[in-house]
């Protein structure tokens, strides 16, 4: 008799199984939105937001996260302008020569030369000519100056604000102004 509710057992469990399973057709689904999800891009276009991608717009007034507002434009009035008032905000205390070294080998050194000579590697292969020094007499460089062109460019160097944040440009002016006093001993 126990055999036989076993075999029984055994048969219904069977049929059940194979009963919900049917290769030749999906099984039904209640929610198909939970199964197969839609795929939306990030910056896509969408009816959501009709005329205008809101998440592509930054916040006004908002700035991005570890950056300042630099407020001297690009051209030669915001020039003079970072020549003539901006400074350091980096005390004694901060700025450590060791780093600006390490970022203006890295950055600097290939065109200006490791003692701002203007002699780096590329002007001793001639692939770009006609560096200054930064003891040229004619070359009056203030720490706003250095800061300015670090953070634009000048003439055919290009601007370095992408690969050097605030305080490592503040770095490398420091150093810039160490070696332009050593040049001019």
């Amino acid at each position: 008799m126990k055999s036989l509710y076993k075999i029984l057992l055994l048969t219904v469990l069977v049929g059940v199984f194979y009963s919900c399973q049917k290769d030749s057709r999906p099984n039904y689904q209640y929610m198909p939105n939970m199964y197969e999800p839609v795929g939306y891009e990030t910056y896509g276009e969408y009816d959501v937001f009709p005329g205008e991608q809101a998440a592509m717009i930054p916040a006004e007034g908002s700035i991005a996260r570890g950056m300042s507002v630099y407020d001297y434009e690009n051209n030669e009035e915001g020039y003079q302008a970072a020549k003539a008032e901006l400074v350091n905000p980096l005390d004694s205390t901060m700025v450590d020569l060791k780093i600006g070294k390490e970022l203006y080998d890295i950055y600097c050194g290939v065109c200006h030369g490791a003692k701002g000579d203007g002699q780096g590697i590329l002007m001793k292969r001639e692939k770009i000519l006609g560096i200054p020094s930064y003891a040229d007499a004619g070359r009056a460089i203030t720490a706003g100056s250095i800061y300015h062109v670090i953070y634009y460019g000048r003439n055919t160097m290009g601007s370095y604000a992408n690969q050097l944040n605030e305080e490592e440009r503040w770095q490398v002016v420091a150093y810039v102004e160490k070696l332009k006093v050593d040049l001019e001993k």
